[in-house]
C-alpha cells in the first residue's frame, strides 16, 4: 500500500480540519488536488481534471471551492499574470518559477531567495507573504 498518497478519509478529515464542511464535491475535488503532492492548477486546469475523473461539478464550483480552500489554509494564490491565476497545494513559504507561453509553475528548490529592504507596513498592517514569481523563456539565438 502507497503510504504517500493520502486515501479519501484522511482528505475528507483534511477539509473538516480546516474548517470546511466535507461535502461530496469538495472532498472529490480535494482528493483530485493533494493526492498527486505538491501541485500548481488554475481552476480551469481543475475543473477539466473533475470533468475527466467523472466529478459533475462547474467551474464556478470549482472557483468556490478553490477560494474556499484557501480561506482556510489548504490552498497558496498565486497570481502570475493579469488574468491567470494558480492555486498552489504547497502552503509553505517559497518562491517560484513561470516559463513564458507554457503557462507552467513549478517551485524554486535551489536554496532560499533573499528578499531586502521591504518597506515598513501601513499603520495597523502586517506583511503576510511576499511571493517572487522568476520567468523564464528559452534562450534567444545571439
Amino acid at each position: 500500500m502507497d503510504l504517500t498518497v493520502p486515501d479519501e478519509m484522511a482528505i475528507e478529515q483534511r477539509v473538516r480540519d480546516a474548517g470546511l464542511r466535507p461535502t461530496r464535491q469538495r472532498v472529490a475535488l480535494a482528493n483530485l488536488l493533494f493526492a498527486k503532492g505538491d501541485r500548481h492548477l488554475s481552476a480551469e486546469e481543475l475543473h477539466e481534471e473533475a470533468v475527466a475523473a467523472g466529478v459533475p461539478v462547474s467551474l464556478a464550483t470549482v472557483y468556490n471551492a478553490l477560494h474556499q480552500f484557501t480561506e482556510a489554509g489548504l490552498l497558496r494564490i498565486l497570481a502570475v499574470e493579469g488574468s491567470r491565476t494558480y492555486f498552489d497545494t504547497n502552503t509553505s513559504d517559497h518562491h517560484h518559477f513561470f516559463i513564458e507561453g507554457e503557462n507552467k509553475v513549478f517551485d524554486i528548490v535551489s536554496g532560499p531567495v533573499k528578499v531586502l529592504n521591504l518597506p515598513e507596513p501601513p499603520e495597523g498592517l502586517e506583511i503576510a507573504n511576499v511571493d517572487i514569481v522568476v520567468r523564464l523563456r528559452p534562450k534567444r539565438p545571439r
